[in-house]
């Protein structure tokens, strides 16, 4: 019980801290002129700032470090009558390599967070990102944090190391870009993050994995006032901000340490489902539509790296479905394909279901694109979806 109330109160710290940090952030924006260049792909036409992704590392460092250090103090106080110690210093002690996988995580993000940063305020070339992710998904996989068994998954059980560690540099890559790539309307990258980081909290909780469900809290807290930032404030009024890629690549980091650290749990079993569906599920469509999008820019000669206007949400714009209902319909797709997918994991592999997952997309995305010629061409629209 007391890990729940743990995890409720990282999660609320986590809010109050970005609840405060968000508006001061504006202020600075507004003061200094820091604001979203305008372009072709952007759906907005106000200054806005891309800053909020900033108060994202302070939160959930801060909720993190204040909740445990608050149970290693009471592990302290016995003599007070407090009994049941919730985190104590030997328990620390005897659980080093999760605290070599943690202190490595938290270097990593602190690499993607400053990179991040760095491209929010003065730009970043694309190469000199891709080397620093590289970097901090190799700081990863150094401090454990692989996948080393596939659980069954096309027949594989354990993995050689060169293979695990090119595995997990791949999908830490992969994931940290999916989420920062999604980032394309109000409340899309937030919202599916935010699903995604209550589904890894709970699991992690029904796992007895405390420490990985109070981070996935913490990332979640930090992710509830932006949203309502993002989507419900008025960029007139100047309380509208974006996450830019401060915040895109650190929660993508986190939440493929999760995904990954999921795949490591002891007790692989406890769910009922297949552990490999556990550990990406919640990360199926933002994954699935960054490789539609980078074979159907390669497949027209463009470079996979080079933004365009053909995501999931810039597709259903160009249907004429309204930003938010656009939003509201992918995370809720995200939240029902969770569901469907853990259901069917009880009685298929891993593999099959996502192969079942991307014959899926494909089938509706290629129905999708169809139904926007139609309407381009009754409504003698020229451009708009490429």
């Amino acid at each position: 019980m007391h890990w729940y109330i743990d995890g409720f109160s990282v999660f609320m710290v986590s809010v109050i801290l970005t609840g405060i940090i968000i508006p001061q952030i504006l202020l600075i924006a507004f003061r200094k002129k820091l604001f979203d260049t305008h372009d072709e792909r952007k759906i907005h036409t106000s200054a806005v700032p891309r800053l909020g992704g900033i108060a994202f590392m302070p939160a959930i460092l801060f909720s993190l470090c204040f909740v445990i250090g608050i149970d290693i103090l009471l592990s302290r106080s016995n003599a007070m009558g407090i009994t049941a110690p919730l985190l104590s210093l030997s328990t620390l002690g005897e659980n080093s390599q999760w605290l070599v996988s943690l202190f490595f995580c938290l270097c990593s993000l602190l690499m993607i967070y400053l990179v991040g940063l760095a491209d929010d305020l003065v730009g970043v070339r694309y190469r000199a990102k891709f080397i620093i992710q590289i970097m901090a998904a190799l700081l990863m996989a150094a401090g454990s944090i692989r996948i080393d068994n596939l659980h069954g998954m096309l027949g594989i059980q354990q993995l050689p190391w060169p293979l695990a560690w090119g595995l997990s540099v791949l999908l830490t890559i992969y994931i940290t870009n999916a989420i920062n790539l999604i980032d394309g309307i109000d409340g899309l990258a937030s919202g599916l993050s935010g699903v995604a980081m209550a589904f890894y909290g709970l699991a992690f909780m029904s796992a007895h994995q405390w420490i990985n469900a109070l981070i996935a809290f913490a990332a979640l807290g930090t992710l509830v006032p932006f949203f309502y930032y993002n989507v419900f404030g008025s960029a007139r009024m100047g309380k509208k901000i974006f996450m830019g890629d401060t915040g895109s690549l650190t929660i993508g980091i986190i939440l493929s340490y999760l995904a990954m650290e999921m795949t490591r749990i002891p007790n692989p079993d406890i769910f009922g489902s297949d552990i490999m569906v556990v550990a990406f599920v919640p990360l199926a469509i933002p994954c699935l539509d960054v490789v539609r999008v980078f074979v159907h820019r390669i497949l027209r000669g463009k470079n996979p790296f080079n933004p365009d206007k053909v995501h999931i949400h810039h597709k259903l714009l160009a249907m004429g479905i309204p930003q938010r209902l656009a939003m509201i319909l992918i995370v809720t797709a995200s939240a029902l394909t969770i569901a469907i997918n853990l259901w069917l994991s009880c009685h298929l592999g891993a593999f099959t279901i996502l192969m079942l997952d991307l014959i899926t997309w494909i089938i509706f995305n290629w129905w999708l694109t169809r139904a926007i010629r139609a309407r381009q061409r009754r409504l003698h629209i020229t451009d708009g979806y490429e």
